[in-house]
């Protein structure tokens, strides 16, 4: 009896020791086991917000925990970003990041993490394309009219965004180098007020997303110069692409995509992976998104960090040849 009780207590020792060692049977396989911070580096109400809080649910209902969202609003998203970098590397503190991730490195004298080695990168969970947008007052039907006019007048059409070094501010920069346009940037607090302004015909041009300016396009308030996705959109089959439009290397779409910070164990970042893959690719989901003109896409891991790298070299270029720095 003696010797079965001892070669019980040995396997059990062997079974704890072989948990011990292999994530993929421990602790991993049991994750979550409490809730989980889902940060983002943005205040409430915004498409961040709300595509953080649709997946968030759909994370809880498959994982068995909550999905606590966390918003860390300031400084461009490098505050929510920070926390997320140094936030303990279990799985239970994930952040909703999106392309400006790659930017702020470049624009940014002071970044306290690196956009790459600090993150472990997920998956993208969806996209959308940067639109331009004019006030109907702009005498200029799609892209070719607005380049046409900025070239009978440089420097004399202006073009607001949310930001000085913002997406939308960099997307002008863009414009500018790849079409040889010169217009006078009219920086604002926020993509909100610098839509709300061209609205109003107090500045007749900027981009951002149809997620912001979908209610103006409905009413008529805002026209639809151009998109800068590959090809013509379904939903909007009027409105060209900049490349059609002559204007090459103009195919840029906003990301929004989940990561943890570096060295979460592998099999945890399988785990979520897998979880965030089934809940974007569900009906709901897809709905909600859509109606926020994003579409759903996902990547691996490797591809979400290649995006990364190519995103950062892209766009410290833009930023270098404008000469954009935010102390």
């Amino acid at each position: 009896m003696k010797i079965l009780q001892c070669g019980s207590l040995l396997l059990a020792f062997a079974a704890t020791t072989a948990v011990a060692q292999n994530p993929a049977t421990g602790p991993a396989q049991a994750y979550p086991t409490k809730f989980v911070r889902f940060i983002v580096p943005y205040a409430p109400g915004g498409s961040s917000d709300v595509l953080a809080r649709t997946l968030g649910q759909k994370l809880g209902e498959a994982l068995g925990q909550t999905f606590v969202i966390d918003n860390r609003p300031g400084a461009g998203s490098m505050i929510g970003t920070d926390i997320a970098a140094k936030s303990t590397p279990d799985g239970y503190s994930i952040i909703l990041s999106d392309m400006p991730h790659t930017i702020n490195p470049s624009i940014y004298s002071k970044v306290p993490y690196d956009p790459v080695r600090d993150f472990s990168p997920i998956t993208v969970i969806g996209i959308s394309p940067m639109f331009l947008f004019a006030n109907p007052s702009l005498q200029a039907q799609n892209v070719k009219d607005f380049i046409a006019l900025a070239k009978a007048q440089p420097g004399k059409i202006t073009i607001a965004s949310g930001g000085t070094g913002a997406t939308t501010h960099l997307m002008a920069e863009l414009l500018q180098s790849h079409a040889a346009i010169k217009l006078t940037h009219v920086p604002y607090k926020g993509a909100g007020p610098a839509l709300t302004d061209v609205v109003a015909g107090q500045v007749p041009a900027t981009f951002t997303s149809m997620a912001t300016a979908a209610p103006y396009v409905k009413s008529g308030r805002l026209r639809i110069l151009g998109v800068t996705s590959a090809k013509r959109l379904p939903a909007f089959p009027d409105v060209p692409t900049f490349e059609e439009s002559g204007v090459p290397s103009m195919i840029v779409e906003h990301w929004w995509g989940v990561m943890a910070p570096a060295a979460v164990p592998k099999p945890i970042i399988e785990k979520l992976y897998a979880a965030i893959v089934k809940a974007v690719n569900s009906t709901d989901v897809h709905e909600r998104f859509t109606v926020l003109a994003v579409e759903p896409r996902t990547n691996t891991p490797e591809q979400f960090h290649a995006l990364l790298e190519f995103d950062i070299r892209r766009w410290a270029k833009v930023v270098k040849d404008a000469g954009i720095k935010v102390e």
